[in-house]
């Protein structure tokens, strides 16, 4: 399992996608490419039309599918962190890594022809910082943590909503 985890609280998240727009600005995505994305669903509660936005980003994986099917060895897991990036210089641009992605995660880069994704700002996680889409979250409802962490806040958060419901 990776050694970080990045979690959202929905409830708060307004669809601003602030975090798509500093991601794209630290890591100089082209438009259309996203290394993660604010999606929108629209449950419906009570036969009222509604909206959540939900973050999407590589979930880098314990055992990650893009790395496994990656001929040239371009897709890495870093050992000491779990996480999962592209080594530019060893990628051909197959784009097999996009296909086995069940999140299609890895974006192709037309420029560049290769791919690119999220890497958790890993030059910043090196440095003591987190990721661009943490730091610059307007309302503050992505945290950077731990996965044993990230499990146990979000059993908190789910209690304490069932008991703001139940009042």
């Amino acid at each position: 399992m990776s050694k970080y985890f990045v979690t959202q609280n929905v409830a708060d998240c307004i669809g601003c996608r602030a975090c798509e727009v500093h991601c794209k600005d630290k890591n100089n995505v082209l438009p259309g490419v996203f290394y993660c994305r604010i999606l929108e669903v629209k449950p419906e509660a009570g036969g009222k039309p509604g909206s959540d936005f939900v973050y999407l980003s590589c979930f880098h994986c314990e055992k990650p599918w893009c790395v496994d099917v990656c001929p040239t060895g371009a897709m890495r897991r870093r050992p000491e962190d779990g996480i999962v990036y592209v080594e530019q210089s060893a990628c051909v641009g197959c784009k097999v890594c996009i296909t086995a992605c069940p999140w299609t995660v890895p974006q192709w880069n037309p420029e560049t022809g290769k791919v690119e994704k999220c890497d958790l700002c890993k030059d910043r996680i090196d440095q003591g910082l987190e990721p661009a889409c943490i730091t610059k979250c307007t309302t503050g409802c992505l945290s950077f943590t731990f996965p044993n962490k990230a499990s146990q806040e979000a059993r908190q958060s789910f209690a304490e909503q069932l008991l703001k419901r139940r009042r």
